[in-house]
């Protein structure tokens, strides 16, 4: 922390917030706050705060605003979009101290912190009997505050929707806001009106009908479940069934090939396919005649294995975009066109036609983003499925949203944050 009087009268305002432990000003000690999942950074931070409840989280706020410095709320860092770590001397208000859980079995419900995870989020309702739908590959690092400041949807979201689906908050638990589903779109950027996620205690209704999860990490449900009109539209295009589907992902060659030379894992399926499709469901799908399948629960280990095995390989540019399904051939012909200057592993969520576009060894990220994204916008897609805007985004979201949903976006911000002191670098000062 630079030494003048303002700073260092802000720093013992965080440290009466917190208690001097919760303060780190040490570069050494931030590191780990100011680099995300994808090596990017490291970033400038005035300081990092690890507020333990609400009332530290308001005075930490409280101080940053009478000070006028910029904060950058942080979950588990896994963003891919730059919107988790600071840019410009910000205070990183890290809310993994956020972790209480308490569940309520009688009213089939869960109050948790936002900086539970995924994973512990799962478990505590397991022990109840319960289970939480959204479920990710980073489920032991990703953090629920996380996935409702995006509205991730994740490998369930065939079956139980994404983070904000209607009906799955209880009443009063956070505010509602629009996620707008690539078929809604009609050639738009994604139009988001949620700023981030609020750092608080969150209410999620949980379902009693789950198994436990295998060791592999997906379920198996009792009975069939609801399949949402996109899945159903996947389903029918594929030529599965879609009754008691729960989970419908995808991923090419590539990806297959890194993940059987690198985790020793045999080939699933004879021949040399371009694409997998991997479906989840409660009785075995009637798939059409020509289609080559198995049937073995160990498949999701290939599937769940690509993300971090992509963020191995090397430097990765990292695009997650919503594609209609209807135009998936015509995406990938796209892709195959283009200079993308690296190796190209593509996988998704094909419930939903989101779909995650992973470049390694490109040399101008900046160059093969406009690239991919110039397709989306053609075909009619999204340029941001479930990790958000951020700051690398911002540039295509202006440029692509239509001025009045920019103009109502811009009085949201204003009305939440006047000051501007709320990761002032995402949406608005983003490049």
């Amino acid at each position: 922390m630079a030494t003048n009087a303002a700073s260092d009268h802000l720093y013992r305002a965080l440290v009466e917030a917190v208690g001097p432990d919760q303060v780190l000003i040490d570069p050494d000690t931030m590191t780990g706050y100011i680099t995300d999942v994808t090596g990017r950074g490291p970033g400038i931070a005035t300081a990092v705060v690890r507020p333990g409840n609400v009332d530290q989280v308001q005075r930490v706020l409280a101080a940053c605003r009478e000070f006028g410095c910029p904060v950058v709320p942080q979950g588990g860092n896994t963003g891919l979009v730059g919107g988790s770590i600071p840019h410009d001397g910000e205070v990183v208000l890290s809310l993994r101290r956020l972790n209480q859980v308490a569940v309520e079995p009688a009213a089939r419900e869960v109050t948790v912190g936002a900086g539970v995870t995924i994973g512990a989020l799962q478990e505590h309702a397991r022990h109840a009997g319960l289970a939480y739908g959204v479920d990710l590959a980073s489920r032991e690092s990703a953090t629920v505050g996380g996935t409702i400041a995006t509205n991730a949807g994740g490998m369930g979201v065939v079956a139980h929707g994404d983070t904000g689906s209607p009906g799955a908050w209880s009443a009063g638990g956070v505010r509602r806001w629009q996620r707008w589903h690539p078929a809604q779109r009609s050639g738009e950027a994604e139009r988001r009106s949620r700023p981030g996620a609020t750092p608080g205690r969150k209410r999620r209704n949980a379902r009693g009908d789950h198994r436990r999860p295998s060791s592999i990490g997906r379920g198996v449900r009792k009975q069939p479940v609801r399949v949402s009109s996109g899945g159903r539209e996947s389903c029918r295009r594929i030529g599965v069934v879609a009754a008691g589907i729960t989970a419908l992902e995808f991923f090419d060659r590539r990806s297959l090939e890194a993940v059987v030379a690198h985790r020793d894992l045999g080939r699933p399926l004879p021949g040399d396919p371009p694409f997998y499709v991997l479906v989840e469901s409660a009785d075995p799908p009637n798939l059409a005649d020509e289609a080559v399948a198995v049937v073995d629960p160990r498949l999701w280990s290939y599937r769940e294995a690509i993300p971090d095995l992509v963020n191995h390989l090397g430097v990765s540019c990292k695009l997650d975009v919503g594609v209609p399904l209807e135009r998936l051939d015509e995406f990938v012909a796209a892709l195959d066109q283009l200079d993308l200057d690296g190796d190209r592993y593509l996988f998704g969520h094909l419930a939903e036609g989101t779909f995650h576009v992973n470049i390694i060894g490109a040399h101008d990220s900046v160059r093969v983003a406009d690239q991919v994204l110039e397709v989306v916008v053609a075909l009619g897609g999204a340029i941001a499925g479930e990790h958000g805007i951020g700051v690398d985004k911002a540039r295509w979201w202006r440029q692509t949203t239509d001025p009045s949903l920019l103009a109502q976006n811009r009085r949201i911000k204003e009305a939440l944050d006047p000051a501007n002191i709320l990761n002032p670098k995402v949406f608005w000062g983003g490049g």
